[in-house]
């Protein structure tokens, strides 16, 4: 099978359909540090950085092989985290008509649409209503699910939206994942990480210890040792803030007198200042520094590598740009084991 892929951001999704079998021969997206972490770690695709309005055509061989284009259009306007622009007037909301344009220029056999669960609930329904009824009026059958990607062994409780459409008539057949109640904790994906500090920043260090999860031990893979172990540095206040967090709670374990510099500290979201239970799946990794999600049992922010852990990313995985883009390139990302278990599925049509 071969893919396609648009809004690319830094191979999540790929990293799943490359695991599944799936031989990506392009790849768009427009952040060129986000594409300069695709090419790094899919050096056989060629990525196009550039807007994909401006593509005009794809150039590849088919060989008889069956097509998927996929990805993810920005979601800023879908999610419910952001009400400022979650309307039909937001262009950005608009951009899924991208996928429909590139579809009459490549006319694939599937197409696999990824995207935050509000898209199902926003404007009553209207803006999946349309996909769904676009992609029929150009002779695809769509289907459509919310997926939690701690169901698929990441640990992680993370919801995507999935948008699946054959142009063969085939009602697509989500998978059921195997780890509904056997979920991978926190400490399975990173008790093997090195210690930190607030602000490290060493590219490279040894294992803590030998990996004894499964998921640890398939991440690890061959590495021998790991990389990108870079922290955010705190300040003394916000250091001493976590001190008082317990695993599973947030700011409301903070003393007040060490919240005064907050208008209403008492309106803060449940997320920010969360520590993460390392005897459960962690809590979404989207922008996890801003959020100040805390390590389990150390006074810190995650690592780029834990959080990366906790995608489902294997440690061979490279992140490149600043450590605030790095870091953002991880949160957006799609879990990796989340994408295989669409492609597998995908593939099993053809066997």
């Amino acid at each position: 099978m071969i893919g396609i892929e648009l809004f690319a951001g830094a191979g999540g999704m790929a990293t799943g359909a490359r695991d599944a079998g799936v031989k990506i021969c392009i790849a768009v997206e427009n952040d060129p540090f986000a594409a300069q972490t695709y090419i790094k770690n899919h050096k056989d695709t060629t990525m196009v950085i550039d807007n994909v309005e401006n593509i005009k055509e794809f150039k590849f061989k088919k060989n008889g092989e069956p097509v998927v284009l996929f990805g993810g259009p920005p979601c800023q306007g879908y999610s419910f985290s952001n009400r400022k622009t979650r309307n039909s007037q937001n262009p950005k909301n608009w951009l899924f008509k991208e996928f429909l344009r590139c579809t009459d220029l490549i006319k694939p056999d599937w197409i696999v649409m990824e995207n935050v669960p509000g898209l199902k609930r926003m404007d009553n329904g209207y803006f999946l209503k349309k996909i769904c009824d676009d992609l029929h009026s150009i002779g695809y059958t769509p289907n459509v699910k919310i997926l939690n990607a701690v169901d698929f062994g990441v640990p992680q409780k993370r919801e995507r939206l999935f948008v699946v459409a054959s142009k063969h008539g085939i009602v697509f057949e989500f998978p059921e994942g195997n780890f509904k109640n056997f979920p991978v904790t926190v400490k399975d994906a990173i008790d093997d990480l090195p210690s930190l500090k607030n602000g490290s920043m060493d590219n490279e260090l040894k294992y803590r210890t030998k990996a004894k999860a499964e998921y640890s031990k398939m991440l690890r893979g061959h590495s021998k040792k790991v990389n990108q172990n870079f922290v955010s540095k705190n300040s003394d206040i916000v250091v001493k803030r976590y001190q008082y967090i317990q695993q599973g709670n947030n700011w409301k374990d903070i003393p007040k007198e060490l919240m005064v510099n907050y208008k209403d500290f008492t309106r803060c979201h449940s997320s920010i200042y969360r520590r993460l239970d390392e005897n459960e799946p962690s809590v979404i990794i989207s922008n996890y520094r801003k959020s100040m999600l805390i390590h389990p049992t150390e006074n810190r922010g995650l690592s780029l590598r834990e959080a990366a852990r906790l995608q489902s990313f294997p440690d061979s995985y490279e992140f490149v740009g600043s450590l605030d883009q790095k870091q953002q390139q991880v949160g957006n990302a799609v879990p990796p084991l989340l994408a295989k278990a669409i492609f597998t599925k995908l593939k099993s049509y053809y066997l």
